[in-house]
């Protein structure tokens, strides 16, 4: 049974113990449901209490799959898996995201995981530069402010990667890389 890391973050967060948990997904034989089922059936118990519902839906979703050993750690429900890597920085939302863009335009081990250009784009809230790996997973870096507003985190996520082993390498990468960016 693979046991999520974050369980006591989805208790402090959803104000709910993680075993008051099993036994509201227990009680609608929620081990039967696929993930989307199951997240259809926690989504109302989030929804107007608490904020992110349906970020913290997802991860009460994932959690479960896992107690009920469905998937592993890190795992999509395609079956691939996904990892994020994210660094604080001093610098604001849209100066962070053009260094990233300068940066990366001209990092030899980003571009040699490319396939094709990166796709930008952005809303008041984060910008994206998004990318496919040559490899077939993506690469997706967000510029988010910190809740201040007076500085940006950057946050790495890899999607879409075959193995828990491809995962961890992603992860140790991804790690280098960002503490070379901001070291640059």
């Amino acid at each position: 049974m693979a046991e999520n890391p974050r369980i006591v973050a989805i208790e402090r967060a959803t104000g709910r113990t993680w075993p008051d948990w099993l036994a509201f997904l227990e009680s609608m034989d929620a081990a039967r449901l696929d993930h989307t089922r199951i997240a259809e059936a926690v989504l109302p118990q989030l929804d107007g209490v608490i904020d992110s519902a349906g970020w913290w839906t997802q991860a009460v979703t994932a959690a479960y799959e896992q107690h009920i050993g469905r998937r592993l750690p890190g795992q999509r429900a395609d079956g691939t898996f996904q990892t994020t890597v994210s660094r604080a920085t001093g610098l604001g939302m849209r100066e962070l995201m053009e260094r990233w863009g300068a940066f990366a335009a001209g990092d030899p081990e980003v571009l040699g995981m490319l396939s094709g250009e990166p796709r930008l784009s952005g809303t008041e809230r984060r910008l994206s530069w998004r990318a496919r790996a040559a490899d077939g997973s993506s690469i997706l870096i967000t510029s988010e402010p910190k809740k201040d507003g007076s500085s940006a985190s950057l946050i790495a996520t890899l999607a879409g990667l075959p193995s828990p082993e491809a995962n961890q390498g992603a992860k140790a990468t991804w790690a280098s890389i960002l503490e070379r960016f901001l070291a640059s």
